[in-house]
């Protein structure tokens, strides 16, 4: 999936990054009036030819604007086009999920290691000390550099100091060692944990 959406990202900003420098070059061609100074002729039906001349024409511009489904149209389109934008700028900024991790094998090569098997043994680890009732990690970052985000869920007993410590001092800290990371950063958020009332008589 991951390779899927670097690869979908790579196509669309190669298609915006073509039409761009498609346009500019177009526009930098009519408005310096190059082919009356080099005399060279251009292609039928090239969008500009000489300074001031606009890409459509009045008439093109207003064939459609006395039609009542015209203006709705043309609005939900750009809106449509707005928000896809703000999808994919949203889906890049947003941290993903660390994909693999590069581990110090001694030998000067290293080697690399799955995110989600190391998540899933910081997982169990954390789930595993007294007063959590369950958890979740997830790396992001840089495979040189990776980072912990986990979620601990508390129990009504726990003592959320006492279980951030055990978190940094065990989980956290035997997931560093044994990839032989010099660090190890982690951001935790707790959370409680609503158990039923139970009746008693």
């Amino acid at each position: 999936m991951r390779t899927v959406r670097r690869g979908t990202n790579r196509v669309l900003l190669g298609l915006i990054g073509a039409v761009l420098l498609g346009a500019g070059g177009a526009v930098l061609v009519a408005g310096l009036d190059l082919p009356a100074r080099w005399h060279f002729r251009l292609p039928d039906g090239w969008p500009w030819t000489r300074p001031g001349q606009v890409l459509l024409s009045e008439q093109n511009r207003t064939r459609w604007t006395d039609r009542g489904w015209w203006w709705p149209a043309a609005i939900a389109v750009l809106a449509v086009l707005v928000l896809l934008a703000l999808w994919w700028l949203v889906a890049q900024l947003r941290r993903r999920r660390l994909g693999e991790i590069l581990v110090d094998s001694g030998d000067g090569e290293g080697a690399v290691l799955r995110g989600r098997a190391l998540e899933a043994v910081l997982t169990a680890e954390t789930e595993a000390l007294e007063g959590v009732d369950g958890a979740g990690a997830r790396l992001t970052g840089r495979r040189t550099q990776p980072r912990v985000r986990a979620v601990l869920a508390l129990a009504p007993h726990a003592d959320p100091g006492t279980v951030v410590r055990r978190f940094a001092h065990e989980a956290v800290t035997h997931a560093r060692v044994s990839t032989g990371l010099d660090d190890l950063p982690a951001e935790v958020r707790l959370r409680g944990v609503r158990h039923r009332a139970e009746r008693v008589g």
